[in-house]
């Protein structure tokens, strides 16, 4: 995909700004600057994902990480924002972000958030013996101490916290 040309590309730096600076209305008034051919461009999609998980709006949320899956599958981030939507939507839920995100863990094996995620889909669904494999393979691809300090940061493994914490 090619990269953002002018003046694309600086309403979307405009946008992101905008945002780390918790305006969303903003942040969406620069990102629909951008030209209609490339609104569908990846980063385009990536930001404006990040705009609605930042105001909760998980169906538009899904819709946006669903064309960025299309419009980029190589990307490990649109399995993610998928899965992350997901559980949030109406008829969602920890299983269907499971069911989504699993995928994803073959087609990007040293991706170490995904295995991440899929331990937390798993301690939700109380299958603490699934979470704890995916959290040894998270661990293995991007370290015992990072891993760890996510880990104990997530309520999603608080069930697993006791055990995490004498790694």
């Amino acid at each position: 995909m090619r990269k953002l040309e002018p003046p694309d590309n600086h309403y979307l730096r405009a946008a992101e700004g905008w945002l780390e600076l918790g305006n969303p209305v903003e942040a969406k008034a620069e990102l629909d600057q951008v030209s209609p051919a490339r609104q569908e461009h990846p980063d385009v999609l990536e930001l404006r994902w990040a705009l609605f998980a930042a105001q909760q709006q998980w169906e538009e949320g899904l819709q946006v990480a669903q064309a960025l899956l299309r419009s980029d599958p190589e990307r490990s981030s649109g399995w993610l924002h998928q899965a992350y939507a997901l559980r949030r939507v109406p008829n969602g839920g920890l299983q269907k972000a499971w069911e989504a995100l699993l995928p994803a863990s073959v087609k990007f094996p040293q991706e170490a958030i995904i295995p991440f995620n899929l331990s937390c889909y798993a301690c939700q669904l109380q299958q603490l013996d699934v979470a704890r494999l995916w959290l040894r393979r998270a661990a293995g691809i991007g370290g015992k101490e990072q891993i760890k300090r996510l880990a104990l940061s997530d309520p999603d493994l608080q069930p697993l916290w006791p055990e995490i914490e004498q790694l």
